[in-house]
């Protein structure tokens, strides 16, 4: 097991995109939100926190744009750990032919370098994060991975786009609970 994050921390996946409602695989492929998308992000702006936050989000302009959306007029850092897996070759191709997970796609980014980056990357914002807590717009693969880091061991069902989920220590594991 990975080191445990100092605090308790969000993650959201971006809203839906192009890909997703072609059911492509995008992994580092640049795609647009679709209207939808860009709706699901607007409604999370409409939401109250429960504390004061920060955000970060990937670089990647699904999740800059719903960090954008969702968080109107507030400052975000970009996070480089947080961006969504690099599918190598299978990257455009129909989600029925997404690899297992655990192998490395051909050109691709392996699952084991995949949840060491994800584990720096929350690991490093919630120690940098004092009194606030941590927002991550991020990408299913990327809630993937810390749920196998640091919940259940498993990847579970697809995150659903543009749904905060806290991640609250318990111990030596952290809880999963939609917000």
């Amino acid at each position: 097991m990975s080191v445990l994050p100092a605090k308790s921390f969000c993650l959201i996946r971006h809203g839906e995109t192009t890909a997703n409602a072609d059911e492509i695989i995008a992994g580092r492929t640049d795609v647009l939100l679709t209207e939808r998308g860009r709706d699901q992000a607007r409604d999370l702006s409409k939401r109250m926190w429960p504390e004061r936050i920060v955000l970060y989000t990937s670089p990647m302009s699904r999740a800059r744009e719903t960090c954008e959306l969702a968080f109107p007029n507030q400052p975000y850092d970009l996070h480089d750990g947080l961006r969504e897996r690099d599918w190598g070759l299978f990257e455009g191709q129909p989600l029925s032919e997404q690899p297992d997970r655990e192998a490395t796609p051909e050109g691709g980014e392996s699952w084991p370098d995949m949840l060491s980056r994800v584990a720096q990357a929350i690991v490093e914002i919630c120690d940098t994060s004092e009194g606030a807590l941590p927002v991550l717009v991020c990408h299913s693969g990327v809630i993937r991975a810390a749920r196998v880091l640091w919940t259940t061991g498993h990847v579970g069902s697809r995150p659903p786009n543009a749904t905060p989920l806290l991640f609250t220590r318990s111990g030596q594991i952290f809880k999963e609970t939609e917000l």
